[in-house]
């Protein structure tokens, strides 16, 4: 009677004879349909998606509107597609009008949150389009303007997010203040005290107020920055603040994992925003922003709004005191 087991040689051999066919059975089937081209349906190359230096000269006083730069950034309204990655979720950003801010209040809300952004008075403008942007995703936006350099408003920020929304489990500490200045000599004690008031104060008092609120399962995420670890000379103050962000992800994450809420950080490179064309760049600078980059261009707030989406996604539950770079090849951090 004929053994009807294979040996574990004739196995293997059968297994590799039945791979290399699969690999080769197309060229013997059915004419493609996919006629040939260049590159791959979909794809982009990312160095000519979007607008490259030089740039013309521009500046607004600060803090600086999205609608009033040329070119106007992506910041998704546009590019972003959800998937229901965030139902149900309530999220508050501050700095929420404009740049990365506005790209994650557009992308949570087309993921399914509900959001409340925060921005200064005079970003009214910018604000009312990203309501309007998160009403057409069929969720509900709350706008409250206010100044993260009062304690007291920072702790009525979030109270106001919690009553509005019925809870809160997402905070994106986003809202920055950058003036560059030639040297060290030139910042005035009312300028590094705002910088140092926006940038670090305002994010303890906010956090600080925020994680009562926070039950397992919450992210908190705060943009950092490349200058937190390459600083530019021109960007004293500034980059100082960014380096303390830093250090608040890494401390706080170890601080919260135990009670199952995370701390995250994305760190930017060059990045069109009205960061850069209300006080944050020179006009020399500027017309040139981002060229010094392997990919020879800034970045847009849309190309980062999936990593504020991920870190505030339940599938990325293990990360946590992580800093997440988008540098075009900057390599930082």
């Amino acid at each position: 009677m004929k053994n009807d087991f294979m040996t574990r040689r004739e196995a293997v051999t059968g297994l590799g004879v039945g791979i290399a066919g699969l690999a080769v059975s197309p060229a013997f089937g059915a004419e493609s349909n996919i006629e040939p081209s260049n590159g791959f349906a979909g794809m982009e190359n990312p160095t000519t998606k979007y607008p490259r230096p030089p740039f013309k000269p521009q500046q607004q006083p600060f803090p600086g509107l999205s609608s009033k730069m040329d070119p106007q950034p992506d910041n998704g309204e546009k590019s972003y597609k959800g998937s229901g990655r965030l139902t149900g979720r309530k999220a508050l950003i501050t700095g929420g009008d404009s740049g990365m801010g506005r790209a994650a209040a557009i992308a949570f809300a087309r993921e399914g949150a509900d959001v409340v952004i925060n921005y200064l008075p005079a970003e009214e403008e910018d604000a009312k389009e990203v309501i309007d942007l998160i009403t057409k995703a069929g969720r509900k936006g709350y706008a409250i303007p206010g100044d993260l350099r009062e304690e007291t408003f920072c702790k009525r920020l979030v109270e106001d997010s919690v009553k509005r929304m019925g809870g809160l489990d997402i905070v994106v500490s986003n809202a920055a203040r950058q003036q560059t200045k030639p040297s060290i000599l030139d910042i005035s004690s009312e300028d590094f005290d705002a910088t140092m008031k926006t940038n670090i104060y305002g994010p303890f008092w906010l956090l600080k107020a925020a994680i009562p609120h926070l039950n397992p399962g919450s992210s908190i995420i705060v943009t950092t920055s490349e200058q937190a670890t390459d600083p530019s000379p021109e960007l004293f103050d500034y980059a100082q603040t960014k380096a303390a962000n830093t250090s608040t992800v890494r401390s706080l994450a170890k601080f919260l994992a135990p009670k199952g809420v995370r701390v995250n950080g994305v760190a930017p490179g060059p990045i069109w925003t009205p960061l850069q064309v209300a006080g944050g760049a020179t006009n020399e600078k500027l017309m040139q922003f981002g060229k010094a980059t392997p990919m020879g261009r800034p970045g847009q707030p849309a190309e980062l709004a999936s990593i504020y989406v991920q870190l505030a996604d339940n599938g990325a539950s293990y990360s946590t005191g992580q800093i997440y770079g988008a540098m075009g090849g900057g390599g930082q951090p």
